[in-house]
């Protein structure tokens, strides 16, 4: 301990005796804190006169000051603050509307205080989800260590993670990039390897999850068929409740902070070989953090109660929509394929498979099936699948020329076998006779036409609008009659002739 001289000594031991805090005997005599307080341990009494103090009497110490509990400058502003605090406010506006409205003369740090004593709360609780063996697997992506890319810069992959609940085994792929299919794709990888468990967590990610709900999710249609291919349901967790499936998040950290930090890789697939290296030389066999339990141990016990696996691999595909155009046809990667029965300009589902098309209807029907087209934009229509059909067209138009009548169903024949593909034209015109003239006129002039055995349809045409303008012509010509009003009877002119034929006299009466 420093030596101080006497009068520094004995000043310091009054003002202790006196009460005075050591930041105020600091500021008074210039002696620094440390020393203040080894005198004050010490010293069992003080000197209250002058002289030395070992030759003085010390007074008793006084009783230890009371600690006063200071209350908030605040205080008296509590439900003003409160209410501005539940309205999601912070402490400088409600500083400012203190000072404006309640006459506010203290500090804003003291408001600061206040409110941060107001916001505080009890730590959120969370349950410990127990699952038995082979009941639930989690999945998320998280991201890789950093790999050379295509360009030659280095990049993050995205690393997809499943880990059985029970077991904490996990399956570890890193890609360059995600889809619907690539989401399937890895499913199907580590269900092979870990084995199927009953209910699959996952988030609401639009691979796995197209339209999130917190009651029916809709699943990605793929991804749906890959869980029932292998006898599994997904479990999509609720929007922003990323700890409903805590085990693959904390197994996504594990493997980023041990496994792949500081790490750069040369290719994807040395760093999906490193993953497995890791995951079979040190994940594997640690010690379950929580169960206290090898890994490996709980994976054996697991093992028995996981859905066995189906004896075929599930058949990979995407799915698109597509509007059937006015051929009949969807396009799919500029390939066209028929789609009949389904109807012009319906929206229809396809599903694309490696070798394999299928066309589906609303309610998931398969409407039909094609191969691949190795022809991009190359339509293979049948003539079933043409909307145009010749051969259904020629029967279409000789069944309505029959309809006219025989010589006319004759003759529409004889137009076909005659001209050919463009006795199409002849067919058309033939059979659209009938709305402009009468049937009996058109036949007629098929009788003219089989009778001379001609196949025109131009003769045919001058025919029957010959016949046409005649029936209109005899329909206008009067009608010849022996007696009307405006007529004389023939008696006046038998009287009349009798009368002036011996004079030769012509007057009219």
């Amino acid at each position: 301990m420093n030596v101080l001289k006497p009068n520094l000594r004995i000043t310091i031991e009054t003002l202790l005796a006196r009460g005075a805090s050591q930041r105020e005997i600091e500021r008074r005599t210039g002696v620094d804190r440390k020393t203040i307080r080894r005198y004050a341990a010490n010293s069992p009494g003080v000197a209250t006169g002058s002289g030395c103090a070992e030759e003085q009497t010390p007074p008793p110490r006084p009783p230890a000051p009371t600690l006063a509990v200071s209350v908030s400058a605040c205080a008296v502003h509590r439900e003003f603050i409160e209410a501005q605090v539940a309205l999601g406010r912070n402490a400088v506006s409600i500083y400012q509307d203190l000072v404006e409205a309640h006459g506010f003369e203290h500090a804003y740090n003291s408001v600061k205080r206040y409110v941060r004593g107001l916001r505080a709360r009890e730590p959120e609780r969370y349950d410990v989800l127990e699952h038995g063996p082979g009941e639930e697997a989690q999945v998320d992506y998280g991201q890789g260590a950093l790999t050379r890319a295509a360009g030659g810069k280095y990049r993050r992959p995205y690393l997809f993670v499943m880990t059985l609940k029970y077991s904490g085994k996990a399956f570890r792929k890193v890609v360059w990039k995600t889809s619907a299919q690539v989401w399937a794709q890895l499913h199907e990888e580590a269900f092979r390897a870990l084995g199927v468990a009953k209910y699959v967590v996952l988030d609401n990610l639009r691979e796995g999850v197209l339209e999130p709900s917190l009651y029916e999710p809709r699943l990605n249609e793929t991804y749906g068929a890959l869980l029932a291919h292998y006898g599994a349901s997904a479990d999509a967790c609720r929007v922003a409740d990323p700890n409903r499936k805590g085990t693959v998040e904390q197994a996504i950290r594990h493997t980023q902070d041990t496994a792949l930090k500081g790490r750069q890789f040369e290719s994807l697939e040395a760093q999906n070989a490193w993953l497995a290296h890791w995951e079979e030389r040190w994940a594997a066999p640690r010690i379950h953090g929580r169960k206290k339990r090898q890994v490996l141990a709980l994976y054996a016990e697991e093992q028995p109660h996981l859905l066995p696996l189906p004896l075929e691999s599930f058949r990979m595909f995407r799915t698109v929509v597509r509007t059937v155009d006015d051929a009949g046809c969807v396009v799919v990667d500029n390939r066209f394929y028929p789609a009949l029965p389904a109807r012009l300009y319906s929206e229809v589902t396809v599903r694309v498979y490696a070798e394999e098309v299928e066309i589906l209807a609303g309610d998931g029907t398969v409407l039909r099936r094609h191969p691949v087209s190795a022809r991009p934009g190359y339509a293979a229509l049948t003539d079933h699948d043409r909307i145009f059909n010749p051969s259904r067209e020629t029967g279409a138009l000789l069944h309505r020329v029959a309809k006219i009548g025989p010589h006319a169903g004759r003759l529409g024949e004889r137009l076909f076998a005659t001209l050919g593909r463009p006795g199409h034209k002849a067919l058309y015109g033939l059979a659209n006779l009938p709305k402009h003239h009468a049937r009996e006129d058109i036949e007629a002039a098929c009788a003219t036409l089989l009778e001379i055995d001609s196949a025109s349809y131009r003769t045919l045409a001058r025919l029957v609008e010959r016949k046409t303008l005649a029936r209109e012509a005899a329909a206008q010509a009067p009608a010849l009659t022996q007696s009307a009003p405006e007529i004389r009877a023939i008696d006046d002119y038998q009287h009349f002739f009798d009368q002036h034929a011996h004079t030769g006299d012509d007057r009219c009466p």
